[in-house]
Order: structure tokens, then C-alpha cells, then sequence
């Protein structure tokens, strides 16, 4: 039993300060690397309170992912994460950074914030860069200057982050990363969220079907690397009817809506924008169908599985080791709209096949993807490079 005195310093002692944590994002826009980062705070909760830079500042869709009680802010006034190379502009970079506790740099649109670190180093919070794939300017070759870039910025960093073996594979090859400082975490999903029951009005497009017509689901952000204006092409050639939904934002939505004009599909695909919480529609949809260029990890991937459907997409990255075994045959190789196409129909006209891969894929994902693991092993690696174990849980 506590005495007055304990008792008083009990209840007037105030709780630790959560940490201060910097993010230089590439952009903002919700697409896999700032669902996961928003996962990561959402977990955190008040251990932590975030600062956001987007070096595309109109670039903030990710933001409406945020719960409500996590402390963040957009900086209004950021030094610029984007332009040529210079020092003052690192010298900038390196200033504002000192404020926080931790920073972490996503992609190679903000690598500048590790530069920043190699040149201007001297009391500077530690850095953790995360890597997660490439824009379209690299989808099918990796430039040569920009590899030659991180190789000299990157060891200012305390650690690197891949989400998929691939990454790590070009990491070590063309980045020329030390095993030490190079750390590979899957990504993972709330897996038991997405056998709950679903909102409907979520997606009212969805609220006829009419005979023999599939729902196709694609989560992405609207960007030239995702290649939608394929996936709009290849449902087109199917023979069975559809619908396509095509959820998040970007610079890429005329285009897509122009190619479903062209197609003359424009009543079968819609573009609904960023809808929070996938946990609470995905599984209205039959198949899951992505086009793009370049993955490694996709988070929208293990969301689809978690939620028991099929998979459609090029095997890209670390796609084919992350489905189910049955599932692989439906992964294009060679990425064209006909092979896209073809799978899509096959699917579209077997709904046991549909289920049989749904739930040969909802299992892999509860067993391997989930949550908990990705967030604890993130929360381990800032604590440690903040020299706090157990900071952030």
C-alpha cells in the first residue's frame, strides 16, 4: 500500500514524453509504402508523435488513414526535399531534422534527407531509409547515377529497409549495402480484421450484379508505374461481364478514365478516389487484379488475400512467393493486357476456382502476413537505433 507521500508522486509524476519522429516521404499519396508507414503509426499510438513531409506537398491522400487520436502534423514549410544536388540545400535539409528524435526517409524521392545526414552529420538524430520499389523511370532498368547516389548517401543511414527479397538482392548488388546495416522486414497485414462483416454502402456500384458478372477490386495509387490504363484494357477483351473498381488518387485518373472511354467501358469502371479501412469492402469484390510494372510487396496484395480472393497480376518482386501455391498460375509473366485478360476470364467463369485460391490465400496470410510480427519487428529496429529499447512497444 502506497504511503501519502508515494501516493503523491505517484499521482503528480508525469507520463515519459512520447519521441518526435521526422517522415520524408517521396509523396504522400496512399500507396504501400505510406499504408504500411500509417499502419506503424497507427500501432505506435502515443508513444510517438509524427511530423509528415511529402516532397509532392499536394501529394497527402495517406493522411485520411491517420485514426484520429494519433498525434501528427503536415510540415507547412519544409526545406526541399527535391531538386539538384546542394549543399545548402542539404545544409537546410540537416537543420530542420535536428528537432526530432528519429527520422525516417522513405524511397528514392527523399533520399536527399540521408545525404543531408552524410554531409551534415554532426548532432543529427539517427536515420532509417526504407526502400520499397521503383517509379516507372526504373521499372525495367535501374539507373545507373541514381544507384551511384545511394551508394554514397546510404551509410549515413543507422539501417535500410526492404520489404521483399528482391529488394534486398539489388540492394546488396547495385547499392553495395553491408549485411549489417540492411534489414528485411515483410510486410503484414491486420488479417483478422478482414473476416468481418463488410459495409456495402461503402461501394454502391456494387449493389447489382447482374448474371454471370464479377466484381474486379484493384487498390493502388494513380501513378504511371501501376500501368492501370492496361488493367482497363484487359478487362475490356473479357468475354464475361464486369465491373472495375479502381481504388485510390493520383495524376493518372484521366488517363484511366479516358482509356475506359476509348474501350467504350466507361459504365464498367469507376474510380471512387482513397476509401479508408479496405478491411471493411474488400471482400465485396471476386478477384483482385493488378497491372503494374513494378512491385515488390504490395501491402494491396496481402489485403486481397486477407480478405479470401484471388489474385490477377504480373509476378513482379516477391508476388509469386507471397500467394498461395494454386494461385501462381495466375500470375503473368510476360505482363500484357491478353495475358491479364485471360486470367481474369478464366476466374470470371469459375467461381469454385475463384473460392478455392480465396481461401487457400486467406490462410497463407493469417499464417505468415500478419500485423503483429511487421509492427513489433519495426518498433525493436527505431527503438535500437534510438538507443531505447522498448520506446515504441
Amino acid at each position: 500500500m502506497l504511503t501519502d507521500d508515494a501516493a503523491a508522486i505517484a499521482r503528480y509524476t508525469p507520463a515519459p514524453m512520447s519521441i518526435h519522429i521526422l517522415h520524408l516521404h517521396s509523396t504522400f499519396a496512399l500507396g504501400g509504402k505510406e499504408a504500411r508507414a500509417v499502419q506503424l503509426m497507427n500501432a505506435f499510438g502515443d508513444r510517438a508523435r509524427h511530423t509528415i513531409v511529402s516532397a509532392m506537398p499536394d501529394q497527402l491522400g495517406a493522411r485520411e488513414a491517420i485514426d484520429r487520436h494519433i498525434k501528427y502534423e503536415i510540415a507547412l514549410d519544409p526545406p526541399p526535399l527535391a531538386g539538384k544536388p546542394s549543399v545548402k540545400r542539404y545544409e537546410q535539409i540537416a537543420r530542420f531534422m535536428r528537432r526530432f528524435d528519429l527520422v525516417l526517409t522513405y524511397n528514392w524521392g527523399a533520399i536527399d534527407g540521408v545525404m543531408a545526414a552524410r554531409v551534415f552529420g554532426k548532432g543529427l538524430p539517427p536515420i532509417i531509409h526504407h526502400e520499397d520499389g521503383f517509379n516507372a523511370d526504373e521499372a525495367e532498368k535501374l539507373s545507373t547515377v541514381r544507384n551511384m547516389y545511394r551508394r554514397m548517401a546510404l551509410p549515413a543511414a543507422n539501417a535500410l529497409v526492404v520489404p521483399s527479397e528482391k529488394l534486398e538482392q539489388v540492394a546488396t548488388k547495385f547499392w553495395k549495402q553491408p549485411a549489417e546495416r540492411l534489414v528485411r522486414i515483410a510486410n503484414g497485414v491486420p488479417t483478422g480484421r478482414y473476416t468481418g462483416q463488410l459495409d456495402s454502402s461503402l461501394l454502391p456500384m456494387l449493389d447489382k450484379r447482374r448474371k454471370g458478372e464479377v466484381f474486379i477490386g484493384c487498390l493502388a495509387g494513380l501513378r504511371p508505374v501501376k500501368d492501370l490504363p492496361m488493367l482497363v484494357r484487359a478487362a475490356a477483351g473479357m468475354s464475361s461481364r464486369f465491373k472495375l473498381v479502381i481504388l485510390g488518387e493520383g495524376p493518372e485518373r484521366q488517363a484511366i478514365l479516358d482509356q475506359a472511354e476509348a474501350m467504350a467501358i466507361e459504365d464498367q469502371v469507376f474510380l471512387p478516389g482513397f476509401i479508408a479501412n479496405p478491411h471493411r469492402y474488400l471482400g465485396l469484390f471476386d478477384i483482385f487484379a493488378l497491372s503494374s510494372k513494378s512491385e515488390q510487396a504490395p501491402v494491396s496484395v496481402l489485403e486481397a488475400m486477407a480478405a479470401g480472393l484471388p489474385i490477377v497480376a504480373p509476378q513482379l518482386g516477391d508476388i509469386a512467393a507471397m500467394v498461395s501455391e494454386p494461385n501462381h498460375k495466375y500470375l503473368s509473366v510476360d505482363r500484357t493486357e491478353v495475358s491479364l485478360r485471360d486470367r481474369l476470364d478464366i476466374l470470371a467463369q469459375h467461381p469454385d476456382e475463384r473460392k478455392r485460391l480465396g481461401e487457400a490465400n486467406r490462410l497463407r496470410a493469417a499464417a505468415l502476413y500478419d500485423e503483429a510480427e511487421m509492427v513489433a519487428a519495426y518498433a525493436r529496429l527505431y527503438s535500437q537505433a534510438m538507443g531505447r529499447p522498448g520506446t515504441l512497444g
